[in-house]
This record gives structure tokens, sequence and C-alpha cells, in this order.
């Protein structure tokens, strides 16, 4: 986790109406025969939408010091190339515009701009850490906010934010309640942040629930590159108590694998303790690469959003990677930023689908997700919607329509699920809201 700091293509010639119809619904059926994501009829679109083509934009931190999130960007084309081979969206071209926001709240807040110019009908499947710098010019402009990662509060609070998962919130009170059953001393370390002085509280609601302590507070630069200094604190406190191994909670976005890399270094110097984190700053990458089994990660606790990523659910994701993006190693099918691009595109696909033969703009797109539209999600996650009636009683979190994870381990230097299905979180996280009251 980080926290804020102190292409496109053309469109084809279109053949004739009558063949462009057939071949239209067979591109429907085809869809629907060999991935399902939510299909149906495909109607044109009419009443001032105009052209040939519905806009829309997903940014992500790319080439920066801190957190990378290249992949999304990518995923959101390679969506994009899959519907538009199989005929687009109500007859039309779906067309993604990339952003970098560079980590940067200016850098977000132009992308944010940029999308209100080109007039998209929503940003979506989208990772900044600038919410209060990005979310500001959407609104002004009547552009809904589908699927961010969920860094920060902004995101669970702006009307015109549509999460598809619980953000870092619900991964961090998760945590807490699956460490708070089965650790010693727990011990947080995570960036020196704005954002990530939100953690010891989410992640010690968790504990709270379980009748544990909380969690020992270490705090780490951002773009650091060196954490020998948190690593031996980490390690001496984790261990303080011979009757029962500690646990540490790295929680450095990409900055994890340097802070383990030090771990590996030093953890021989110390009793035995656990580690654990959240997925998006582990994934099975960053296992194979830091050892595997004989790694640092090995019996290491992990939540996420959803299933593992070797659950067969999502297969119909990785069919559009290998058809589309087969040779783009910017696209981790286990990265959870990829995985909420792909569920959030699908709730787009849905929403636009739902509209019928209406207008398509930012608006009707927006109406259509407060009017009750559900989606499900090839059971990713629950089934989506946005009424008023849908959305949790967490005060801090008034958007947050879905409080479910997945608790994971790693065995034999794999990501495997350490429960059985989702396990809610709506009641820690209404917790940790009343706590920071």
């Amino acid at each position: 986790m980080t926290g804020r700091r102190r292409t496109r293509s053309s469109s084809p010639s279109r053949p004739s109406r009558p063949l462009r119809a057939t071949l239209l619904a067979a591109g429907a059926l085809a869809v629907c025969a060999s991935i399902a994501v939510g299909c149906g009829v495909v109607p044109g679109v009419t009443g001032g939408s105009g052209g040939d083509s519905i806009t829309v934009m997903t940014w992500a931190p790319e080439e920066t010091a801190a957190t990378n999130k290249p992949g999304m960007p990518a995923m959101a084309q390679a969506y994009a190339r899959w519907v538009n081979s199989r005929g687009g969206i109500n007859g039309r071209e779906l067309r993604v515009l990339t952003c970098n926001d560079h980590n940067d709240s200016v850098d977000a807040a132009k992308c944010a701009r940029r999308a209100a110019r080109e007039d998209v009908v929503a940003v979506v499947g989208s990772y900044s850490q600038h919410g209060s710098s990005f979310l500001s010019p959407l609104q002004g402009a009547g552009i809904p906010y589908i699927g961010g990662y969920g860094l920060t509060d902004d995101e669970f609070k702006s009307p015109f934010s549509y999460p598809v998962n619980g953000g870092q919130p619900a991964l961090l009170a998760g945590l807490g309640e699956e460490l708070g059953e089965t650790c010693g001393p727990v011990v947080l370390v995570r960036p020196d942040t704005i954002a990530g002085d939100e953690l010891p509280v989410l992640i010690g609601a968790g504990l709270e629930r379980k009748r544990h302590a909380p969690a020992v507070d270490i705090r780490a630069a951002e773009d650091s590159t060196e954490y020998s200094a948190q690593v031996s604190q980490a390690l001496a406190r984790a261990s303080s108590d011979p009757a029962k191994r500690g646990c540490v909670v790295s929680a450095l976005g990409d900055r994890t694998a340097a802070f383990m890399d030090s771990f590996r270094h030093h953890r021989d110097d110390y009793p035995k303790v656990r580690t654990a984190s959240v997925l998006g700053s582990v994934d099975q990458t960053v296992i194979d690469a830091t050892g595997g089994p004989s790694g640092p990660y090995e019996n290491a606790y992990v939540t996420s959003w959803y299933p593992a990523s070797s659950d067969a659910r999502w297969n119909a994701m990785k069919t559009v990677i290998r058809e589309q993006a087969f040779d783009d190693n910017r696209i981790n099918p286990s990265d959870a930023g990829v995985q909420t691009t792909w569920i959030a595109y699908n709730v787009l696909h849905r929403a636009l689908e739902a509209l019928g033969d209406g207008e398509v703009s930012a608006r009707t797109v927006r109406r259509k997700l407060d009017d009750g539209l559900e989606v499900t999600t090839g059971r990713l996650t629950p089934t989506l919607s946005w009424r008023f009636g849908d959305l949790l009683a967490a005060v801090d979190f008034p958007r947050l329509i879905n409080a479910d994870v997945t608790v994971q381990v790693v065995r034999q230097g794999r990501l495997a699920s350490a429960r059985r299905g989702f396990v809610n979180v709506s009641k820690t996280l209404e917790s940790a809201a009343s706590n920071s009251l």
C-alpha cells in the first residue's frame, strides 16, 4: 500500500446495416458461448451520444519510484480489443484512453481534467492514491469512477464512485481478524504517508475483534530502498513473546519486495516469526522471485478481495489475455490491479448493455448504476449493486458495498485458499469507523 507524499485503435470501416446486424448478432452469440461476462442482446445506441465509439479512460502510475500498476491500463486495452473484435458494445467500438498519474496529485488531477475534455462516459478500473485530487474534477464533469483500486477514503465517500471491492480497508481488517486468531505480537510496517496513517486503525479493528493487542506500528519512507532498521525493529518486537510466534505484516506496495529482501538477510538473527501481507503488496510473481518455498513468504497469510489466481473463475479473464495480450508482460493475471480492472470493465459492459437504445453518456451510465443495476461477476465477487439499500453502515465508507475478502496462505511457494469462500468484514469496518471518530 502506498499513500500521499508529505494509445488507441482506429475504427474499422463499417459494413452495410443488414450485414452489420448479422455480424453483431453472431458476435454476441460467440461472446456468450465462449466467455460468460453478462451476455445479452447488444442493441444500437441513439439519442444524443453520437459518433462511432464509446470513450472511457483508465489510469495508473507507471515508471515511478513508488508503486506502479502498468498492468491495469494494459488490461483495459486488452479488454477493449477483445470487445471490439466481437462487434463492440451496442454496435460501437470501445475506445480506451490511458493516463499516467505518476503517483502525483497534480498529474492525477490532470488525468481527470483530460477525461472531462475527452468527454469520457466513465473512468474505469483505475489506480491512484490521490482521490481528493481526481474526484473533484470528475464530479464537476459528472463522470462516474467505476472500480477504483480503493486506496483512499475518498473512493468510498464520493457519490460518483462505484467501488467493486472493499479497498485497502477490507484487506487490512480481514488480515487483522486472521492474525488475531493465530499470532503472538503483531508488527505492521507501512508507508509514512497520510493514507498509511489509516492502516494501524484498520488492522487494529480486526485484531480487537479477536481480543488481540494492537499492532506495533513501524513507519518507513514511501520511496525507501533500504529497510534494515525497520526489519531489525520488526523482528525484535514480533519475537518478544517466547510463548507464541509473532507476525510481521508488510504493507508497502511495490516496496514490500525490498523490505522482504532485507528481512531474509536478518531473520536468522532472531527467533522465527511468521509474515503476512495484502494482495497488491504480494502476489505470486513476488513469491516466486523471492525463493518460492524457501523464501520469506512461505506460510505467510495474504488477504485478497478475490479468489486465488489459480481458481477456475479467472479462466474468462485469462482467455482474453491470451487472445489479446499474450506477449504483453505488463499484464500479470495474479495482480490485484489487473483483476480489479477486469471486474470494473465487466460492470461497465453490463451498464452499457442495460442502456439499450438510449443515450450513452456519463450521465446515463451514472443513472443506470444508481437505479439499482445488479452486476454478477462469475462469483469473483458478490452481486454488485449501488442502491442506497446496498451500502454498508460504515460511517467512514458510505459507498462501500462489498466487504468480502478471501484469506490465502503460501504453501509450497504457491498462494492457496486458507479458508473456504469469502469472509465478510463489514462489522469490523464499522468498528474501525467508530474508533476513528
